[in-house]
């Protein structure tokens, strides 16, 4: 090998180096604000229909479309979680203040609690005792008492958290949205690069996967979560915005949210009247059960991919990659079995 060949394997290798350093100092530097910036993606790639639609009816004003889908995204954020964390303080300071007081009353469990597999037992001793001496009760678990209050403050605080998060989501999509000519051009040019002419064809089955989970997993999932989280403001279950936030955590998860709702149903024949208590389960019963029929109308629409093979790869990413990897399992799954059915065809 030449003085010269020796030159330009030095100079490739720098140059290598120096690429290589420059993307791990870039993602250094954006990593506190990754979640944001993918979200933001995620949102951006979801609400562009929308966007495009909203555009022709303002007139082709696309700053103005602009501001106002930050302004309703910041809307539909803000006043739910304000909403929810306000009134979660509120009813739990309420029950604080009426057990100090005295006024807190807990109804007598009913005998049939007794029968309930594993746990009848158990609980309706801790039921009972609650129900006839509230501070004994207090007193013999006020280790997870203290947890679960912890706890509480502890889920209202990462609410918090989110919140902010998903505010710098929205802000950083609507400048996506506003630049989506530019961002759309640049994604087939890298892509292009990556995998040649079929660049166009992955880049729209990414598009149409993203907006598959969102629609048949996180709409889904809210949904839920709206339908039973007002089911039980109506039947006045305490605390029923804390029990939303969990349901819609357990249907992003692919867990059926009975496994809240069937304590809640408990507890409403134990504090109502049976026809009212059964209305209520009826209900529960549907809600949780939605999602059977719900999926096979949004999951998968929009995209050539089975249904299973996108639902797999959005629970698989999840559990591997957490709620981001609704996504990018998704997005994996889809891509690589678009990519198989492409090598089966050019064997056969």
């Amino acid at each position: 090998m030449s003085e010269m060949d020796d030159s330009r394997v030095i100079n490739r290798l720098i140059k290598i180096g120096f690429l290589v350093l420059m993307v791990t100092l870039s993602v250094v530097i954006l990593a506190p604000f990754m979640i944001m910036l993918i979200w933001g993606v995620i949102i951006s790639v979801a609400l562009f229909p929308f966007y495009v639609k909203s555009v022709k009816v303002l007139g082709n004003k696309k700053s103005l479309t602009a501001v106002l889908f930050a302004l309703t995204g910041l809307a539909v954020i803000i006043i739910p979680s304000i909403l929810l964390t306000t009134s979660s303080a509120t009813e739990f300071q309420s029950l604080q203040n009426k057990y100090e007081s005295g006024e807190l009353r807990i109804p007598v469990p009913s005998e049939d609690v007794k029968e309930w597999p594993v746990i009848g037992e158990k609980l309706y001793a801790s039921w009972d005792l609650a129900s006839h001496n509230l501070s004994e009760f207090v007193s013999q678990n006020r280790e997870q008492i203290k947890n679960v209050v912890s706890w509480f403050f502890g889920t209202i605080a990462g609410v918090g958290l989110t919140i902010l998060q998903f505010i710098g989501s929205i802000i950083i999509a609507v400048v996506l949205l506003s630049k989506a000519d530019s961002g759309e051009e640049t994604a087939i040019k890298v892509t292009r690069r990556l995998v040649g002419e079929k660049a166009e064809e992955f880049i729209k089955l990414t598009v149409g996967t993203i907006r598959s989970v969102v629609q048949g997993i996180l709409g889904i999932a809210f949904i839920q979560a709206f339908a039973a989280g007002l089911l039980m403001v109506i039947f006045d279950v305490p605390v029923a915005g804390l029990w939303a936030m969990i349901i819609l955590i357990l249907a992003i998860m692919q867990l059926p949210p009975l496994l809240i709702l069937a304590p809640v149903i408990a507890f409403i024949f134990q504090t109502h009247d049976t026809i009212p208590a059964t209305i209520f389960t009826v209900f529960a019963i549907i809600i949780s059960m939605s999602d059977s029929f719900l999926k096979p109308l949004f999951l998968g629409r929009g995209v050539d991919i089975p249904m299973l093979v996108v639902l797999l790869g959005a629970i698989g990413g999840m559990l591997v990659f957490g709620i981001l990897g609704l996504f990018v399992g998704a997005v994996i799954l889809a891509l690589s079995y678009k990519l198989m059915m492409a090598w089966m065809h050019d064997a056969a």
